[in-house]
């Protein structure tokens, strides 16, 4: 690929340093279509980014985008707060038929804003409220948002990187494998002791905040027999299960919700990122019925009502979730992911190089941090956009559209296999 010579001039004088991304992949992109960018010079980037896994139906997708236009082109409600309108009675209506009734939920939804962080702020604020209790319990390397409450129960990287901001009251405890390797179940055990013990000094949590799969930790994968166990524990010490299911959910691990493997039901459930299915801001907080303790206006923002995202992710629900066939599709793409990456970890054998993930979220983990960054570096020079993760950004983490096609999975595999090749 040709050297990149982009005109990046105004974002460096003009955007705040705050910005991340754009240092990473330094090109100026002007269109996407399906699993593809291209750049203003015509370069075609195979996006194995998909906006951290807001675009798990790839780029503009044609039946979203036809949903969209005629809304829009028959002057269609753009912003309602949160009035009646058609285009949310139909999300409403499709949302409980093709999702929440095939699977015997019974959820009330809530719209607490565009994102989801905004979600999260909502679990936690209602946990709170329906408990009266404070206190709420996450995981080692969890990432649940940047705003105040969110960043409270997200892991110490985003905490450090925010010093003198003060913490609402939250305990961090051990991730599924964190402590024990395989066996994994003394971590759900101890949470038990403390919680049994009068004189632990731990208080009864209002709730506790998990995610079945870690991304920005590092796409580590709760087993179900320890989310299982995780839920068991709630129920009996009455606190709220909390799954945040914002990137993993959508059908990024195969099925719709990341916890349906493990059987759980979770109290409250946060979605966002692909809800909409076409990048357009949309965010619910799932949560059962007999929570449902607000009061009018109680919690409220200016943007929920976002009708254009609405129809687009009412699109996505009745085009890719009617049947089982992306479900499929995703399991048999991740069998294919899965196999080429231990491939890659055998050529290392002996490095520290090793494969996790589910579905369509999979990780190659580095002992060497700087091997990850240099990969993806190689993968981005050879025409594939993949992002690190991680508590030391030591893991490079897969999230391909799950619409991409078996050839585009494998030239982006092969991209990688050549990456890693030429590293270390």
């Amino acid at each position: 690929m040709a050297p990149l010579h982009s005109d990046t001039t105004v974002f460096e004088s003009v955007e705040s340093e705050v910005r991340s991304y754009c240092r990473t992949w330094p090109t100026v992109f002007t269109r996407a279509q399906g699993s593809h960018m291209y750049d203003e010079d015509g370069r075609a980037f195979l996006d194995f980014f998909v906006g951290a896994g807001t675009l798990n139906y790839g780029h503009n997708n044609p039946v979203l985008k036809r949903a969209l236009l005629d809304y829009l082109t028959h002057d269609g409600i753009t912003h309602s707060l949160d009035m009646y309108t058609e285009a949310k009675r139909t999300f409403l209506e499709s949302f409980r038929d093709l999702i929440l009734r095939p699977r015997g939920l019974t959820y009330k939804v809530m719209f607490p804003g565009p994102s989801g962080t905004n979600a999260v702020e909502a679990a936690l604020k209602l946990a709170r409220k329906a408990t009266g209790r404070e206190a709420v319990v996450s995981f080692t390397h969890a990432f649940h948002g940047m705003t105040l409450g969110s960043m409270s129960v997200s892991g110490a990287a985003a905490r450090s990187e925010n010093p003198g901001i003060p913490r609402l009251p939250s305990y961090h405890l051990p991730f599924d494998r964190y402590l024990d390797g395989d066996t994994g179940a003394p971590d759900v055990r101890w949470f038990r002791q403390l919680l049994d013990d009068k004189g632990s000094g731990f208080p009864h949590p209002a709730a506790v905040i998990v995610e079945a799969v870690q991304g920005e930790g590092g796409v580590n994968v709760a087993r179900p027999e320890w989310l299982r166990e995780l839920s068991r524990i709630c129920k009996q010490h009455d606190m709220l299960l909390i799954v945040d299911d914002i990137q993993m959910g959508c059908g990024r691990t195969g099925t719709f919700f990341s916890f349906e493997e493990s059987g759980i039901e979770p109290d409250i459930v946060t979605l966002s990122k692909s809800l909409s299915g076409y990048g357009l801001p949309l965010a619910v907080t799932l949560l059962r019925p007999e929570l449902d303790v607000w009061r009018p206006g109680e919690h409220n923002g200016t943007f929920r009502g976002p009708n254009p995202a609405f129809v687009t992710a009412t699109a996505a629900l009745h085009t890719y979730w009617s049947d089982n066939q992306l479900e499929k599709q995703v399991f048999t793409h991740g069998d294919q992911t899965e196999l080429a990456l231990r491939r890659i970890s055998h050529t290392r054998a002996g490095e520290g190089v090793s494969v996790r993930g589910r579905g369509l979220v999979w990780g190659l983990a580095f002992d060497m941090p700087e091997h990850a960054a240099e990969v993806r570096r190689r993968c981005f020079e050879q025409g594939l956009v993949i992002e690190t993760a991680g508590p030391r950004d030591e893991v490079v983490k897969l999230l391909p559209p799950l619409t991409c096609t078996v050839d585009e999975l494998e030239w982006g595999l092969d991209v990688i296999t050549r990456a890693v090749a030429e590293t270390g």
